[in-house]
């Protein structure tokens, strides 16, 4: 029998231990991403174990009678090991967590798997769990990912404003200046969006602090003028662009151009599979940001969906 449980604090080692091991988790997964925006989320996680054992974990949190596979975070559906787990398994961890939920006054489950590209193995066993439950695609997006065991080159004007940029003399680097990179950012995106970062920069600065070989900022500068950016979330399978924002001056010298050439490059010699750009939807996947989208097909990405399944209980 699957035993559904809730989680608490005291669950904490438990819960990161698993996630160590898992094959389909990040280190998004871990308790100490998860709950540093615990005062904005009633946190509902969940722990499936089979005759005492740990077999699955959900980050979750509810809201108004729904589960919400975890609001805060970009995807995490049901973390899972390679080890003697497959869809039957499964297909009993959904049904006991549904009886669950039923059970402690919860209409809906709203669920977010975590994308292929993350997975260290495959693990698209809650996708067919979702689809034996009756559940249906409630949002879609479109990220853009390059593959780096085979990846398309940039397009012609890249790979000229790769060139433009080193004959400019642009350095390319990490770099420990969020407060400079998020006064950039946010001017960005209020100028041509019309938004805000998701992440304060206290936010990102506790984060980095906690996962500093994870959250890295990467910048474009030239004669010590900051001219570009990007904020990269890293794990073993994917480095993931989470924030990127270039200064006028900074798209006059094609700048991203050739700090998206290193990055790819070095994010290759990591030893991870791919490049993900990040999604280029809005409006929860129902508005496509096309220009956005064909800046990041010209640097060689193409489309992988994250999905938000729904399931009526």
């Amino acid at each position: 029998m699957i035993a559904i449980s809730r989680y608490t604090p005291a669950d904490e080692a438990l819960w990161n231990q698993f996630v160590e091991t898992s094959h389909n988790a990040t280190f998004l997964h871990y308790r100490q991403f998860m709950d540093y925006h615990s005062h904005r989320f009633a946190d509902c996680s969940l722990i499936a174990r089979d005759e005492g054992k740990v077999v699955a974990l959900l980050p979750a949190n509810e809201a108004d009678g729904v589960l919400y596979s975890h609001q805060g975070l970009t995807y995490g559906g049901w973390l899972t090991q390679r080890k003697h787990f497959d869809a039957t398994v499964m297909l009993r961890v959904m049904d006991a967590a549904c009886e669950w939920m039923r059970n402690n006054g919860f209409s809906r489950l709203v669920y977010k798997p975590v994308p292929y590209i993350y997975h260290a193995y495959p693990a698209d066993e809650d996708l067919y769990a979702l689809h034996r439950c009756g559940a249906t695609l409630a949002e879609c997006s479109i990220s853009s990912a390059i593959d780096l065991t085979n990846a398309l080159p940039f397009d012609r004007g890249n790979k000229s404003g790769v060139n433009s940029a080193l004959r400019a003399g642009i350095e390319i680097g990490p770099s420990e200046n969020f407060a400079d990179y998020w006064h950039l950012l946010e001017q960005v995106l209020q100028e041509r969006h019309e938004t805000n970062p998701v992440h304060t920069l206290d936010e990102i600065l506790l984060l980095q602090s906690r996962f500093p070989e994870n959250i890295t900022l990467h910048t474009a500068t030239l004669h010590g003028e900051l001219l570009a950016g990007v904020v990269l979330f890293k794990t073993p399978m994917v480095w993931h662009s989470q924030y990127i924002a270039s200064s006028p001056r900074g798209r006059e010298l094609k700048a991203l151009a050739l700090l998206f050439n290193r990055l790819i490059e070095e994010s290759r010699a990591a030893g991870a599979r791919y490049f993900d750009f990040g999604i280029s939807t809005e409006d929860h996947g129902r508005r496509l940001n096309e220009g956005l989208l064909q800046q990041k097909s010209r640097l060689g990405g193409r489309g992988v969906a994250y999905c938000t399944y729904q399931l009526d209980l």
